[in-house]
């Protein structure tokens, strides 16, 4: 008893000690601290005495390693690995094929169903003792639920009586870096690429390692490691030997690799005269490029393009449509299993005047032309990841050709890596939005899962750009990574919520007292409606410059109109906001019924589109009883106002979480409540010139 009370005390002193010692936030959501509580600590190590992985390939090593890494961590307790199951307590991870002991449990049917990702997780008696089955048809699912295991005892929910079953309802869940090869990052907030290729391929960064843990841990499978604008050296032999030597690193934690492809390539990488997708020649380059890619990455995932969209080449330079210039790659890559996804980010202004209508305009007639292996993805709203959008008109528009929903997980928009945005209630938001392509119930989530149109499973997914650097914390704030994790649990389950993903990464990253996981939540969760309301409210968009971080409402561009903000605003002495009714650019029209009719109408549509698609005089009586001047007024108030409480929030937390990030954390959102004051000050103020009326606050509070 003496032995066990002196054990318990030093294990509550290294937890203090660790508090103290502060840290970096490299670990992300994987720190694996010893659990606090001493009687949920004992029940665990009831249940976890021993992990017994039987297979031998490099998955399966991996699989064991992190259990052994997880449970010790978290129990305090170093925990072996054992060959057999030998006493109680057990886990057990394997396959039927690898493990002996898996494959006399009878589940090899079940777990066929749930597919080489899906897993089974079972609290079951092997011989005289009791065990956890941690099983799937695959290596890589024995390790997605070894993760889920982890996970359940890092959010302290009971693992002693488990029956879990579980799938991913999309095949393609990726990250998309916009890695240039001079190692900087397009749109990157957090330091310069993790891929260090000047010293690819003799030397894989250590780090690249731990990215893979991350990733596997919330079930991304997937990564294009270079920028959408693609430099053509990308497809060279040099760098495609780099390309492979992050794969082999990426490859045990059941992540492919992914190519952005320029498509003038066959030109400036081949030397051929063309890059006509239907000039026999380029065909055949382009057949020859993707043998090459595969004999040195086996499992390659496939081409990523950006064509004819802000100076990047396309097919439309010789006369060729979206879907030829799609396709000749996808003949390609068809050999090897791969695949093509053809960015429909494309603004050309000679299509519409509206900008959020061309995309739109310029792939629906092209449904059903696409080979099937070629999936067009799509941005989440039709202008450019902006704090609120409606989704992009696109989803639910073709119905013969799969789609994959974009998101952006760096905060392009959204305060890059200085302002606290939690991003998961925007993209549950757009992935509930109800297209109405096949009646109620046609949600964007049933577009991209395929279920809706009878897509295949394989050709389904969500790609989120990137917000990881060689920052020490990654993406350049420690609640950034809140969105890397939630991008993969929505990936893996479109349905979650995304305030239990929120729960579940504040217990994992910061803390597992009730308290501390209520006031860190309450944060995330009012962050993004905060950020909407100081910047851009009532469906305003697009209110910066160059730099994409601060509010530029006065920016008229002299290169294009449609990157000046005076084109989204419209204010003048009559009113403000973008007509997209009939009476104007009749961009609701590219929406089902009922949301056109709806939205068409200034008394029907959600006040947070109002201004997206309506141009309305300053008087304009909103629901609130105020005035929309008033009511816009209220909202830049009410975000800053907010923001300075998000400051005072966190200070409460000092000593309840490590001191390093705390002091991290609140420095940046010092810098948010002073930011979010010069949005409110200089949108305010300029508005005002037009609007004529007083800046008067009340009723702002929430």
């Amino acid at each position: 008893m003496r032995t066990r009370r002196a054990t318990t005390g030093a294990l509550i002193l290294f937890a203090m000690a660790s508090l103290a010692r502060g840290e970096t936030g490299y670990d992300l959501w994987l720190r694996y601290r010893t659990i606090a509580d001493a009687a949920r600590r004992e029940t665990y190590r009831a249940s976890a005495s021993a992990v017994v992985v039987e297979g031998t390939s490099p998955t399966a090593s991996r699989t064991a390693a992190e259990l052994q890494r997880g449970l010790s961590g978290l129990l305090g307790v170093s925990v072996p690995r054992s060959d057999s199951v030998r006493g109680a307590g057990a886990i057990v991870a394997g396959t039927p094929s690898s493990s002996r002991i898996v494959a006399g449990l009878g589940w090899t049917s079940e777990l066929a169903r749930l597919g080489d990702e899906g897993f089974m997780i079972r609290s079951v008696t092997i011989g005289a003792h009791r065990a956890t089955v941690v099983a799937s048809a695959g290596d890589i699912g024995v390790l997605y639920g070894s993760f889920h295991l982890l996970r359940l005892l890092q959010t302290g929910r009971p693992i002693r009586d488990l029956h879990v079953s579980s799938h991913p309802r999309l095949a393609r869940r990726l990250l998309e870096h916009w890695d240039n090869l001079d190692g900087t990052i397009e749109r990157g907030y957090a330091g310069r690429s993790l891929w260090r290729w000047d010293e690819l391929a003799a030397r894989v960064d250590a780090r690249v390692e731990d990215y893979a843990r991350a990733n596997a841990s919330i079930g991304i499978n997937g990564s294009a490691i270079n920028s959408v604008n693609a430099n053509p050296k990308s497809l060279s032999a040099p760098y495609l030997a780099k390309a492979a030597a992050l794969a082999d690193t990426l490859r045990p934690y059941g992540i492919r690799v992914y190519l952005s492809a320029n498509f003038a390539a066959p030109k400036l990488l081949g030397s051929l005269p063309t890059a006509d997708p239907l000039d026999p020649a380029v065909i055949a380059w382009w057949r020859d490029k993707a043998a090459e890619v595969h004999r040195l990455i086996p499992d390659f995932g496939g081409f990523l393009v950006k064509a004819n969209s802000e100076g990047q080449p396309g097919p439309q330079e010789y006369g060729r449509t979206h879907a030829d210039g799609a396709n000749v790659l996808a003949d390609a890559v068809r050999p090897f299993g791969g695949v093509v996804m053809y960015r429909a980010f494309v603004y050309d202004p000679q299509v519409d005047a509206d900008r959020v209508k061309r995309a739109y305009k310029e792939f629906v007639p092209l449904d059903g032309r696409f080979r099937d292996n070629v999936i067009v993805q799509v941005k989440n709203g039709p202008l450019d990841f902006q704090p609120r959008e409606p989704f992009h008109p696109l989803f639910g528009a073709m119905p013969k050709t799969p789609l994959l929903a974009e998101l952006q997980v760096t905060q392009e928009y959204l305060g890059q890596s200085t302002h606290l945005v939690y991003l998961a209630p925007m993209w549950t938001e757009f992935l509930g939005a109800d297209t109405y392509a096949s009646g109620p119930g046609s949600t964007v989530a049933r577009v991209v899962d395929g279920t809706l149109e009878g897509h295949a499973p394989a050709m389904t997914g969500v790609a989120g750009v990137a917000n990881t650097g060689d920052d020490p914390n990654w993406c350049g704030h420690d609640f950034a990574q809140a969105n890397w994790y939630a991008l993969g649990r929505l990936a893996w389950d479109p349905g979650l919520a995304a305030e239990e993903i929120a729960e579940d990464w504040i217990r994992m990253t910061w803390s597992d007292q009730d308290d501390v996981v209520a006031a860190i939540r309450d944060l995330m969760m009012r962050s993004r409606e905060t950020y909407v309301d100081y910047t851009m409210p009532l469906g305003l968009h697009h209110l910066i410059g160059g730099d994409h971080y601060a509010p530029m409402p006065e920016n008229t561009d002299p290169r294009r109109s449609d990157w000046s903000a005076t084109t989204y605003h419209r204010a003048g002495a009559d009113g403000i906001g973008y007509d997209r009714t009939s009476r104007g650019s009749d961009a609701v029209a590219q929406y089902r019924s009922p949301l056109r009719e709806q939205w068409a109408d200034p008394s029907t549509v959600p006040e947070t589109l109002l201004l997206w698609f309506h141009h309305l005089p300053w008087d304009h009586p909103m629901a609130s009883g105020r005035t929309l001047w008033d009511e816009i007024v209220a909202h830049y108030t009410r975000g800053a106002e907010e923001a300075g409480r998000f400051v005072e929030a966190w200070t409460r937390l000092k000593g309840r979480v490590d001191d390093e990030r705390h002091a991290a954390v609140l420095a940046k959102l010092r810098q948010q409540a002073t930011d979010a004051s010069a949005w409110r000050d200089k949108c305010l103020r300029y508005f005002q010139t037009f609007s004529h009326r007083p800046i008067a606050a009340a009723g702002a509070t929430r």
